[in-house]
């Protein structure tokens, strides 16, 4: 796997819990040409496995390809990884890593994203968004 999306996912999915990995560098709110990393969970009403892969396989159909996009993941919680800070209440992890703040508002106001959440959000008892900017590492 390319080792920069596996440092943009683990920054991107890192800002949520806290956690530092060691990346040089930084990112401010200003920096709008810095990666946009737009981490979402899911609860859903219906946690039951069927109905955690209609909601992967939408995220699948509506939320990737996207222009702007430099990488896209979407998973269920891992419920069998206990950690002390694991967090379990979710049961969708979406994350979606644009090119800069603009590409993440496209996205957002895309016809496809907006379709995605019609099409669900009946589906979602709690839904948490963490956007972010990354830091620039040193290669």
């Amino acid at each position: 796997m390319n080792r920069l999306y596996i440092r943009l996912l683990l920054s991107a999915l890192a800002v949520g819990f806290g956690i530092n990995f060691g990346f040089s560098g930084s990112a401010v709110a200003e920096d709008r040409d810095a990666p946009l990393a737009h981490a979402v969970f899911f609860t859903l009403k219906d946690r039951s496995p069927e109905a955690r892969r209609k909601l992967v396989d939408s995220c699948n159909k509506y939320l990737t390809n996207h222009e702007g996009t430099l990488s896209y993941s979407v998973g269920t919680v891992a419920e069998d990884v206990k950690e002390p800070v694991s967090d379990h209440d979710f049961d969708i992890a979406l994350c979606v890593v644009f090119k800069n703040k603009a590409a993440g508002a496209t996205y957002q106001s895309h016809p496809r994203h907006k379709q995605f959440i019609e099409e669900n959000k009946a589906s979602w008892s709690k839904v948490r968004v963490f956007d972010s900017y990354l830091a620039k590492t040193a290669h």
